[in-house]
């Protein structure tokens, strides 16, 4: 048999092939053991499950063979497949990759398909966060923690000139805050990295804008995005090429759901900030969004704190966040109360709505 392992580990390749043998014999019979019958292996974990399998001879001859073997294959396992498949073409095509991690269950998610695909060693690029300093304390506390079980690189980057002045959403608004505290401080981290490539959490299912984006986001010399300007990416081959000062932004779960996260969560057993989990919890009540005072904040006349029963659905900087109404305390909780559900996740982000197509105006300014 003649098989091509693409960017894993030397030390485990012996191993690989053995499994990859039986595995092939066992699905395909023994006139695999024969070249010049050459396929791809994308290996999903240190138990050396093949995710897919690619034929680059005799396809027509293989195809039923291959349907049977897709049969076998969950949804989970093709989303996994080819987000593991992303990352590594990421490590194999720029030079200064980095991850960008926001603390919440997209970027736990990620960080765990990282550690599949480099697995046995180490992620091979370093976390960058982007620090308003207004995140919740949970939320650094997880972020902390993480890095140090998992002997992770960590930047954190904080637009301190900002922050010396008094930047926040009640004196500068949300969008400008937004553009002070998130934007110009990325922009800033990437350059001063010398980051050529940033992996981010954005699914296309979460907000418009996001739905219009490449795996593969062509960014100008000026981290600037033009959703005019973006490359074709037909049979899932992405072009790296890079021109000058530009950079790209690549999102692996780019085809995943909010369910599908949450599923994967549950399969994997892994770690997310308590802040998803229902509790009661200190909040004001402002219309219908439910805001957490984990920060000082303005209080309008006849407002009171109330203790609600409640949970972050997502995440972001504690003045710009509501919290819902839920009592889904345990992630199979969560997964049933989300095939209920038919709204945004994003909805009790104020940074979405402070304007029309608020989002895409912050993309297009370098907004992740």
């Amino acid at each position: 048999m003649v098989c091509q392992v693409y960017n894993y580990p030397k030390e485990a390749t012996s191993r690989l092939l053995e499994a990859v043998e039986s595995n092939a014999v066992q699905h395909f019979g023994e006139r695999q053991r024969q070249p010049p019958h050459h396929f791809r292996l994308y290996i999903s974990g240190p138990e050396v499950k093949i995710a897919s399998i690619e034929w680059a001879t005799t396809i027509q001859q293989y195809c039923g063979c291959r349907r049977e073997f897709a049969k076998t294959m969950s949804h989970l396992d093709i989303l996994e497949a080819e987000s593991i498949y992303i990352l590594r073409e990421v490590v194999a095509e720029f030079s200064r990759p980095a991850m960008l991690y926001s603390i919440g269950k997209d970027s736990s998610v990620m960080l765990r398909l990282a550690e599949k695909a480099f697995f046995p060693g180490k992620v091979p690029f370093p976390l960058l966060h982007v620090d308003t300093t207004y995140k919740f304390r949970e939320m650094i506390e997880f972020r902390d923690e993480t890095c140090r079980r998992l002997g992770l690189q960590l930047i954190v980057h904080t637009n301190v000139d900002a922050i010396a002045d008094g930047a926040s959403p009640f004196r500068l608004g949300p969008s400008q805050c937004c553009g002070l505290l998130k934007t110009k401080a990325l922009l800033d981290a990437l350059k001063a990295g010398r980051i050529d490539a940033a992996i981010g959490g954005a699914r296309r299912e979460e907000e418009k804008s996001r739905a219009k984006e490449r795996v593969f986001s062509l960014r100008d010399a000026h981290g600037q995005w033009d959703p005019k300007n973006q490359r074709p990416e037909v049979w899932n081959l992405y072009n790296s090429r890079l021109e000058g000062h530009q950079t790209i932004r690549i999102f692996p779960l780019s085809n995943w759901t909010e369910l599908d996260i949450w599923q994967y969560i549950e399969r994997e057993g892994i770690p997310v900030v308590p802040l998803y989990f229902a509790k009661e919890r200190r909040v004001l009540v402002r219309g219908d969004i439910l805001i957490p005072l984990e920060h000082d904040i303005e209080v309008l006349p006849n407002e009171r704190s109330q203790l609600v029963l409640c949970r972050m659905r997502s995440l972001g900087c504690t003045y710009c966040t509501g919290a819902i109404r839920s009592s889904a305390d345990t992630v199979p909780k969560i997964i049933q109360e989300l095939r209920t559900v038919r709204r945004s996740e994003r909805e009790n982000r104020i940074i979405d709505h402070d304007q029309e197509g608020s989002m895409e105006l912050k993309k297009r300014e370098g907004y992740f």
